[in-house]
């Protein structure tokens, strides 16, 4: 019985395969998109995705047009083909405009290009586009319930430039390029002047100076002690708690030692 019953599953999975390609190949496009509505129903999006690509050019300007265009743009996003989702969408949404699908294909190609923010290590202009989108439909659809979600991407891409711009000022820092360091702080402290890492972002800047003047040649050393004693006291009334006064204050009583025989001197 149960190699009876195996047979009878092949027998079935065989004859499905061979209507399927029966129907991939048919020139009648009526057959093509019930078949790649039974096979979206049954979540077979790949399979209904090649039905639907075949058949979209002859259903245009046709009624059943908007709903195809739908239909295929999500067979993309449910395959996690993000990329081509997103395009499918935004053509969806500008050819019809007026559509009771518009919110959630706007929804769904800005949550397309959410998923195509890399890492924030790399290059982040699909982070820059993805946000653009969101806040495209955040203003548009202020009173979807996906606003709490796409509020909630936004943050999460926002965090993303905001650790990109900090790693940066960082690997100045790692490099001994401190003047560049300090720059790219001053600059992540204005586009960013919540972030959370600006607490880190201030000792850093301390970090850098204390390491300038400490390295710098003798004309230059006394000024640039006195800049790192200036980003010092900023750090210490703004962070006098923090994790990194410690440290901070070790090199800052460095600092005054350095600096001390220079007033000595004068």
């Amino acid at each position: 019985m149960k190699n009876i019953f195996y047979i009878i599953i092949l027998a079935l999975t065989f004859s499905s395969c061979t209507e399927y390609q029966k129907v991939l190949k048919s020139q009648d496009i009526t057959v093509k998109y019930k078949l790649g509505e039974e096979l979206y129903n049954e979540g077979k999006y790949s399979k209904a995705n090649r039905l639907f690509e075949q058949i979209i050019p002859q259903y245009r300007g046709k009624p059943q047009a908007e709903r195809l265009m739908f239909l295929n743009a999500n067979c993309s996003y449910e395959m996690g083909d993000h990329y081509i989702a997103g395009y499918h969408f935004e053509r969806f949404v500008a050819a019809y405009p007026k559509s009771s699908k518009v919110e959630e294909a706007s929804f769904k190609s800005a949550k397309s290009y959410y998923h195509l923010s890399p890492v924030y290590t790399k290059d982040q202009e699909d982070t820059v586009a993805a946000l653009e989108k969101l806040q495209e439909y955040i203003n548009q659809f202020s009173e979807s319930p996906n606003v709490t979600e796409a509020n909630a991407m936004v943050k999460e891409l926002d965090f993303k430039l905001e650790k990109k711009a900090f790693e940066i000022a960082k690997q100045y820092n790692r490099i001994s390029d401190y003047k560049a360091s300090m720059a790219s702080i001053d600059n992540f402290v204005i586009d960013y002047p919540g972030s959370v890492l600006r607490e880190e972002a201030m000792y850093l800047k301390f970090d850098s100076a204390y390491l300038l003047a400490s390295k710098s040649i003798e004309a230059k050393k006394k000024a640039r002690l006195e800049t790192a004693i200036k980003y010092y006291k900023t750090f210490l009334r703004s962070y006098a708690s923090s994790e990194y006064i410690e440290d901070a204050t070790i090199k800052y009583q460095d600092t005054l030692e350095q600096l001390e025989k220079y007033n000595t001197k004068s």
